[in-house]
């Protein structure tokens, strides 16, 4: 497909590049403790984090197919990383979501806003047919994203990730290119989201052990 790249507003997302490394470099620095609750660990030990390397293997995967590393930006300034990984092809077609944001712009709508022009993407230039966003139960901010982008809860995954130097739990969500016909960011910025698609059913349990802040 062309270079990945998609707008709305303020908010854009595109193709990670290498001289991206600094200012994601820094705004990790920056965020160091507003990130780490969230963030995959390595269940083996430390692995030391070298952005310019990071970004490397990123684009690797995406001429390999395997995934598609975003920026995203905010009135064309680096706000965060979107991420689709483990695309898988064939009988399956389908992708998952990560992401994490600066704190500075939270709460501005570009982390919803990223994962809608992320999933029409995927679901129209690289044909995917379904796409996972996984979320620890205690992620409040990212509950509300599924939660109002409509993402179909699909279940509770017990010690499905290495976050935060432990195995935690997550609640799964999913959407197929068969939900949104009229694409994820139209359906909701027309206010045509099902009530109640994006939510939790009340008896799932919250454990003391979900992605990134929103």
């Amino acid at each position: 497909m062309d270079t990945p790249y998609a707008s709305h507003g303020a908010v854009s997302i595109r193709l990670i590049r290498s001289r991206d490394a600094r200012p994601l470099q820094q705004s990790l620095i920056d965020n160091r403790s507003w990130l780490v609750p969230w963030e995959a660990t390595n269940p083996d030990g430390a692995v030391p984090m070298e952005m310019r390397g990071a970004i490397r293997r990123l684009l690797q995967q995406y001429r390999d197919g395997s995934g598609v590393p975003f920026v995203m930006e905010y009135n064309g300034e680096i706000a965060g990383q979107l991420n689709v990984w483990g695309i898988s092809r064939g009988s399956m077609s389908s992708g998952t979501i990560g992401y994490w944001i600066d704190e500075r712009f939270a709460g501005k709508g570009i982390t919803p806003t990223s994962v809608a022009l992320a999933t029409d993407l995927c679901f129209r230039s690289l044909r995917l047919h379904r796409m996972e966003i996984c979320i620890r139960p205690e992620n409040a901010p990212s509950l509300r994203v599924v939660e109002k982008l409509g993402f179909r809860y699909e279940g509770y995954r017990v010690r499905y990730i290495h976050i935060d130097g432990e195995w935690r739990d997550h609640h799964a969500f999913a959407l197929t290119r068969e939900d949104v016909p009229q694409g994820v960011l139209q359906r909701w910025i027309r206010g045509q989201v099902p009530e109640g698609m994006g939510s939790v059913p009340g008896s799932i349990p919250v454990g003391p052990t979900g992605t990134e802040p929103a």
